[in-house]
């Protein structure tokens, strides 16, 4: 009596390698808390500002409205700046483009940043070494002379600026990444995946990135906040957005001179800056606190942190 053998299935995927309400449950346990809260508040008055900003009635934000450094009043609200230009037109206008910028270069560091991160830790060895190595490198070059060394040998365009903050914001990814990577390489379904012969860009797709959602959703909110203030910055001194366009960073180098007459041409941008780095910074911090049970005083960030771990 002979007996025929069934064939053997590949192993069927198991564990939580798609968490696909992972981000949604970091969310609602960071809006849970009091710390996510405000700087949830604090991160949309500033993005709401800057992207409907446009769209409010107000004088030109270009030309000649009064005397230069002119105080509040006669229609003015924030008084004028040191070309008699509306300061308050300018602080509407001068947003939205700072905040696209910073979106952007925050997704594409994030995206290579995390790739780089965990193809090191997927592959090893001399794949490893090279990237991670790469890394430390950039690493030790401090952000703002990376930047500036990129965009004052090549010059100031916006896709440059762009381009230099992802490739100052990658690496901080990469590492952050990377150490998160080696723990979900070891795991036992990605290596019987890798041992089915399944293409290592696959396995890293599907089973390695989906298991990282919780430090990338952190590291989203982290690099945002870097990339709004090293924009700022550089417009500033200069780069990326040329006068006459309003822009915070150029608002503060204008009127700087002026800061005794009327401060407000100063003052404005840097609250709205200033508002901008901390809503972002705290509701990030409320993220990696609920993400990583950090706040154990939070009972419902720290229900939610365990239902994401069980899941």
């Amino acid at each position: 009596m002979t007996t025929t053998a069934e064939p053997v299935s590949p192993p069927i995927e198991q564990g939580p390698v798609k968490r696909r309400g992972a981000v949604r449950r970091i969310l609602r346990g960071a809006l849970a808390t009091r710390r996510g809260q405000v700087g949830l508040a604090l991160t949309l008055l500033v993005v709401g500002l800057a992207f409907i900003g446009p769209f409010v009635p107000s004088r030109s934000a270009t030309e000649f409205s009064g005397v230069p450094y002119s105080l509040p009043g006669n229609g003015s609200v924030l008084g004028t700046d040191a070309l008699g230009r509306d300061v308050l037109a300018r602080v509407l206008h001068g947003g939205w483009t700072l905040l696209l910028l910073a979106a952007i270069s925050t997704a594409l560091a994030v995206l290579l940043g995390a790739v780089a991160g965990v193809v090191a830790a997927y592959r090893g060895r001399v794949t490893e070494t090279v990237i991670m190595r790469s890394v430390d490198i950039v690493l030790a070059i401090p952000q703002l002379v990376f930047v500036l060394l990129i965009v004052s040998v090549i010059g100031a365009k916006t896709w440059l600026l762009v381009l230099a903050v992802t490739l100052c914001q990658a690496p901080q990814v990469a590492r952050v990444m990377y150490a998160s990577a080696q723990d979900i390489c070891e795991r036992d379904f990605v290596k019987a995946v890798a041992l089915w012969g399944v293409p290592p860009r696959t396995v890293i797709r599907r089973h390695i990135m989906p298991s990282l959602t919780t430090p990338l959703a952190v590291e989203c909110g982290l690099r945002l906040s870097f990339s709004i203030i090293l924009i700022a910055g550089l417009n500033f001194l200069g780069f990326g957005t040329q006068p006459p366009n309003p822009s915070w960073g150029v608002m503060v180098n204008e009127n700087r001179l002026g800061l005794a007459t009327n401060y407000w041409g100063v003052l404005a941008p840097a609250i709205l800056l200033a508002i901008l780095a901390v809503g972002t910074n705290v509701f990030a911090d409320a993220l990696a606190r609920v993400a990583f049970g950090g706040d154990r005083g939070e009972e419902t960030a720290a229900v939610t942190a365990l239902e994401l771990t069980t899941s």
